[in-house]
């Protein structure tokens, strides 16, 4: 509409008139280019069913999905949605399989019928404006911790400190319909990006379909390692020092952090989304809990000791800021 009216302004001054249809023509030219920027090319994009098609193969050949399991979608419209079909492995999909939905579900173009857990996709969309892509799979590793109902611990290593931070659980849910699309809704604050799904997988979600797959990837790493770990022993936790500043360096690179905005939240002890939980937070079994320490927002503990040589203290940084760079270029 503000590119219909600026271009009927701009004739106006200059003593040009346009007829009825005219001007039709100039809004359906110019007014829709406008807003086909915004999202691409809307449903239509094949770039886009492509770029979909690619990480299905990325989840099938990572092990992520099995036969016809798994589900993605990219948000291209105010209403608009493209998605996976549903029964079909996300291995050999095609272009022209893509379908489109609403943000109610409806589907509006495609001729194979859309996945059945479109709904949950939905949900975060509608909840989180800022999330553009959204993936749905069943990592082996993640998923043994959905399976086993063991919360994923914090504050092991850098990369998922900086990545991701706190996983929630959302409890079970027959998959498929409204309930279990609501199941999330609760852990959708500002911050998170990964949701394990108890006795399901794992749900991803980002600005674009790789940054929504790169979290897949990088949780299943993690829950791998601490598996090993735990063959070989015990996890080791950071110290409240080595944790603050992970956190500071997640803020200075623009990365959020449920952390950075729940008081009196514990720093390792997974209790960011306590608020989502109607039957209490998950406890670990299966791991050594993390050590309690006092919230991001909150003072250091006195046994937080601060660092004293800031050369020390900026080799570290920088020693981290190596870590995290090098696997953003992976």
């Amino acid at each position: 509409m503000c590119q219909r009216y600026s271009i009927r302004l701009k004739f106006t001054e200059t003593s040009l008139k346009l007829n009825p249809l005219t001007e039709i023509t100039f809004f359906l030219t110019f007014g829709a280019k406008t807003m086909s920027n915004q999202w691409n090319s809307g449903i239509h994009d094949r770039k886009l069913k492509e770029e979909i098609c690619e990480i299905g193969r990325r989840v099938y050949n990572k092990g992520f999905a099995a036969a016809n399991d798994g589900n993605i979608s990219i948000r291209v419209g105010e209403n608009e949605v493209l998605c996976s079909p549903t029964m079909i492995c996300k291995g050999f999909m095609k272009p022209d399989d893509i379908c489109a939905v609403d943000l109610e579900g409806n589907q509006i173009a495609g001729t194979r019928k859309r996945t059945s857990e479109i709904l949950l996709h939905l949900a975060i969309m509608k909840e989180r404006p800022d999330v553009k892509a959204v993936v749905h799979c069943h990592p082996p590793h993640a998923t043994a911790f959905a399976v086993a109902r063991e919360p994923i611990p914090q504050c092991v290593l850098p990369e998922v400190e900086v990545f991701m931070g706190e996983v929630p659980m959302a409890p079970y849910e027959t998959p498929g319909g409204q309930k279990f699309a609501d199941t999330v809704v609760p852990f959708l604050k500002g911050g998170t990006n990964t949701i394990i799904l108890t006795g399901h997988g794992t749900v991803t979600f980002g600005k674009s379909l790789e940054d929504a797959y790169w979290k897949t990837e990088i949780l299943d790493a993690y829950c791998n390692i601490l598996l090993l770990s735990k063959q070989l022993g015990r996890v080791t936790y950071f110290t409240e020092n080595e944790t603050r500043e992970l956190l500071d360096l997640k803020k200075k690179l623009g990365f959020d952090d449920p952390r950075f905005h729940v008081e009196d939240c514990d720093l390792c002890g997974n209790s960011a989304f306590r608020d989502g939980y109607k039957e209490g937070i998950p406890q670990q079994k299966s791991f050594e809990p993390a050590p309690s320490y006092p919230g991001y927002l909150s003072k250091p503990s006195t046994q937080a000791t601060p660092a004293t040589n800031n050369g020390d203290s900026d080799q570290l940084i920088k020693a981290i800021t190596d870590q995290v760079m090098s696997a953003l270029g992976k």
